[in-house]
Formats: structure tokens, sequence, C-alpha cells
């Protein structure tokens, strides 16, 4: 391996190509596919729980989860792995699927919901898994943590203040900074979008109206970064000045590559965001309309009657 940035396990020096990047990727310890897979079984070992007790779990939200476990996998143990450390168009694949598709998918999946339904409730008067979890949920670290005005910053940090310094450098200089800089980018991705989504419960009640206002607060943000580092005249960091003359292209096209992923991404998940949200707002809306039909059913419609009343009040008032 080197020095951890040359040698044919981070920087091939074979030109890139859709093959190679999807090709599995060998590496010295395989955190990632390990991590994910111990991830995956402990969700399908919750659904197989509630099926042995007769309880039901969407099958959509597996689907995602699991989707979401298989980009983790995607973008860090194949190619795109071991390109991303050459190439900074790979690189902005891996973080902009790792920060903004796994975690709505992950989401998706309802993974705290499923933790809560299927985890046993710990005897009277002792602690266990279910209720640490519960207590954190409530806890003022989770309200904060969880505060727009905690994972918007956030969330805008980890483009421009990573990127944009001396920062990015570091982490890239060995494999597992870098490692860590991914899990980095997945769990402000998870923070970011968690109260947003609402899927789980969590430390505040989840509103669809203000899930969409965070996400167009986050966005541009997003957007405006992807143009940045598309408008640069000059590399920005100086990890990837190294482009083999046999490769085609420069590394400063590379990066304006990079910075036009970066911005089509911003788009990406978004819609699949807005929609999740149109249709809470409109469960929602539905729900309240079931429960003042329940509501006028038993007091014969009381609130209709008093409304007109109350206009029949002003018009004696205005006769």
């Amino acid at each position: 391996m080197g020095d951890g940035m040359s040698g044919p396990g981070w920087m091939p020096e074979v030109p890139a190509t859709l093959g190679r990047l999807l090709a599995w990727h060998p590496q010295p310890i395989p955190v990632e596919p390990v991590a994910c897979l111990l991830v995956a079984l402990l969700y399908v070992l919750g659904v197989w729980r509630l099926h042995r007790r007769g309880d039901r779990w969407s099958p959509g939200r597996t689907i995602a989860f699991l989707a979401g476990i298989a980009t983790i996998v995607e973008v860090t143990a194949t190619g795109i792995g071991g390109y991303g450390m050459q190439l900074m168009s790979v690189h902005m694949v891996q973080h902009m699927v790792l920060s903004m598709v796994s975690p709505v998918l992950l989401l998706l999946g309802a993974p705290i919901t499923l933790a809560l339904r299927a985890l046993p409730a710990a005897p009277h008067g002792r602690l266990g898994a279910r209720e640490v979890l519960v207590h954190v949920l409530h806890s003022r670290f989770a309200k904060v943590i969880t505060a727009p005005w905690f994972t918007l910053p956030v969330f805008v940090a980890s483009l421009y203040g990573l990127y944009f310094t001396s920062l990015f450098t570091t982490l890239m200089s060995n494999w597992w900074t870098h490692d860590l800089m991914l899990l980095h980018f997945l769990a402000v991705g998870l923070l970011f979008f968690y109260p947003i989504l609402g899927v789980d419960p969590g430390p505040r009640r989840a509103n669809p109206v203000l899930g969409i206002l965070e996400l167009f607060g986050g966005m541009p943000f997003h957007a405006f970064f992807g143009i940045a580092v598309m408008m640069e005249s000059s590399l920005t960091t100086t990890v990837f000045t190294h482009h083999p003359s046999t490769w085609p292209g420069s590394a400063l096209a590379d990066e304006h590559a990079a910075g036009a992923i970066a911005w089509a991404f911003s788009e990406i998940p978004s819609v699949l965001v807005l929609l999740v949200l149109f249709m809470q707002w409109r469960k929602a809306d539905t729900r309240d309309a079931v429960r003042r039909d329940r509501a006028a059913d038993r007091d014969n419609d009381a609130e209709l009657t008093a409304y007109n009343q109350y206009l029949a009040g002003l018009n004696q008032g205005g006769g």
C-alpha cells in the first residue's frame, strides 16, 4: 500500500471506466462492508421478530433501508473508493451519495421505529436497550443536535469548511482519516434529513411544512458550493494534482466536473424528500378530516351549529 496515497490500492494508474468503478475493490481492512453487513442483519432480524409475533412491517421500508446500505457499500467497497483517492469527481460522487442519497434511503426504512417495536421491554425497574433508546430520543442532547439552527450549519460547514481549507488535505492523507471523513459525510446527512423527513420518532414533533422549509434552507448552499467549484480557475486542493498524462482531461477539468456533480446532487434527493413530505402532509390532512368528522358525529356537529349561530348573530346585529 505504500504511504496510503499511492499504489494500486488507492491510486490506480489505469483510467477509470464504468466497469472499473463498479468492480469490487479490495481494502486493507474491510470496515465498510463488514459494518454494513452487520447493520443490515440487525435490521432484518428486527423485521423477523415483528413477523414472528404477528406484527406487520412495510416491505417498502425494508427495501428502502437495504437499498441505503447497498449505496454505502457501492461507493466505499468498489473501484469508486479507489479512484476517489485520485479523481475529485469520483470522490464527490462518494460525498454526495453518502450525505444525500444513503441517509434518505436509510431514514425511509424507519430503523428507530423498528428498534422500538422489536426490542423487548426491560423488566420493571430495570434499564434495557429499548429504555435507553427512548431516553436518548427525549434527551436535551437529541433536541439540540436535531434543531435546524444546529443541523443546517453543520451541513453547510461539511462542504465549505472542508474543501476550502487545509482540513481536506489532512483527512485525505491516510486510509483511516479518509474513512473517518466518509463516516462524517453519512452522519451529517442522517443528522440533516432525520428531523426533516420525520419518519422516525424524535425529540420534536414532525411537521411536513417545517420540513419543507428546512430542506429549502439547506439546498441553496449546496448548489452554490457546486457552482463555486465549477468556476474555480485553479485547483481548490492539492490532493488531486496527480493526474496521469495518459488519462483524458486534466485535474482542473475533473474538479469542474466534481462541482457539476455537487450541483446536480442538490436536486436529486430534494425531489424524493419533497414527495415524502407532501405525502405526509396529505396523510395529516386526511387524519384531521377524519377526526373532525368523528367529532361531529359524536356531538351532532356542534362546531358547525355554533358557527352558524355566530353568523346569524352577525346578521342580526347588522340588521
